[in-house]
């Protein structure tokens, strides 16, 4: 794994709000910019969520975009403004623009699977292929809030005074099938991200069920689901596949809500035979 070196870097959206990121240089002959857009949650960012890809990444040689969406990480917390699918997928046009980006991949998780749909719907021509992690937007709110660590996540509400640090442990071992994997270091990174947020985001977020518009999505892609996943149901990978573009689909039991961390190696390994494939 790289080490987190690149310095933090701010596109400025507008006065008085900007997303954080950070721009990782393939480290082999460039073939392309990957953008990483992460899920949503307490303590949630970019660098976080795909701390354990984005070196493998470089080394295929890929130029990697790792960014804090809306409300999140060192990105603005703006309070004055719902965060629904639109704002998410603005941000990132935005800073697409920024960095001047006509076509990317985008690799999405939870969340930033939806706003990854979202891009794709809106501006399918900037996106060269996608790699989406148990994608949201595609069930109902009332499916996803049935779901146990949804449920768990809504039970202690972030900013109350009953989300300790040790509610954030628990509740990041509802997002990974062997529980081991959430140690003390995770636990401190997260709650020092988590310090900086504000409940805004979570209690304004409004993502639309796609669903119906997934067959207009003519765009190569990967999709990963863990069958053990307690956020957004495994079931949804069928859902990918009736997209109008080749979709490859790969289901990993002993898996919960986070492929890319919890089988890192296989989720790097995979998705870069899929970006060099011409299919």
């Amino acid at each position: 794994m790289h080490a987190y070196s690149e310095a933090s870097l701010y596109h400025e959206v507008s006065s008085g709000r900007s997303i954080h990121y950070t721009d990782h240089a393939a480290t082999a002959a460039e073939k392309g910019a990957v953008v990483f857009i992460h899920g949503s949650g307490p303590g949630a960012s970019g660098w976080s969520n795909f701390k354990h890809n984005v070196g493998a990444f470089q080394d295929g040689g890929y130029r990697c975009i790792v960014f804090d969406q809306w409300g999140y990480g060192k990105t603005s917390k703006p309070q004055d403004v719902d965060h629904t699918l639109d704002f998410f997928v603005d941000g990132l046009v935005s800073l697409l623009d920024s960095l001047r980006l006509d076509r990317v991949t985008l690799v999405g998780n939870s969340l930033g699977g939806a706003v990854a749909l979202g891009l794709s719907l809106r501006n399918p021509d900037r996106v060269e292929k996608l790699i989406l992690m148990a994608p949201g937007g595609i069930e109902s709110r009332e499916v996803y809030f049935a779901m146990p660590g949804i449920q768990a996540m809504v039970k202690h509400p972030m900013g109350s005074p009953d989300f300790t640090k040790d509610v954030l442990a628990g509740l990041l071992t509802q997002l990974v099938y062997d529980s081991s994997a959430v140690d003390a270091a995770l636990v401190d990174e997260r709650w020092a991200t988590l310090e900086t947020q504000n409940p805004h985001v979570l209690a304004t977020m409004n993502i639309p069920d796609m669903t119906d518009r997934l067959r207009e999505i003519d765009i190569a892609t990967l999709v990963f689901w863990g069958s053990e996943d307690r956020f957004c149901p495994a079931s949804g990978c069928w859902k990918v596949l009736q997209m109008k573009g080749p979709v490859q689909a790969e289901i990993l039991n002993q898996c919960g809500h986070w492929v890319m961390s919890e089988y890192p190696d296989l989720f790097n390994k995979r998705c870069l035979s899929f970006l060099t494939d011409e299919a």
